[in-house]
């Protein structure tokens, strides 16, 4: 099965960064929805040592065609220096929701 559409997850210092990054891509129609999701708890590695910091979370509904877009979007507006921007295949869902995806997307 062939993967049209995806997902993208972003991480945002904050809800502030976080709304420019989807009106960004929203504005630009690379996505068809964006969810905003506030008061994400991550733990990471960074510079050898492990951190924790309160993010935003982007869900981002795209498709394949557009990933390099919305990567490059995400990095110019993003303030970190190596934002997560991590993409799963989208393998079924509601078909009314999908077919709204694509028509969005067109």
């Amino acid at each position: 099965m062939e993967t049209k559409f995806i997902i993208v997850l972003v991480t945002t210092p904050n809800i502030d960064e976080a709304r420019k990054i989807s009106q960004a891509i929203l504005g630009s129609r690379k996505a068809a929805c964006v969810n905003v999701i506030p008061g994400v708890s991550s733990t990471y590695w960074w510079l050898d040592k492990i951190e924790s910091a309160a993010e935003c979370l982007l869900i981002i509904k795209t498709s394949v065609s557009q990933l390099n877009t919305v990567i490059d979007l995400v990095k110019k507006k993003h303030s970190y220096t190596t934002p997560e921007i991590i993409a799963l295949p989208i393998v079924g869902g509601n078909a009314d929701y999908l077919k709204w995806l694509e028509n969005t997307l067109k």
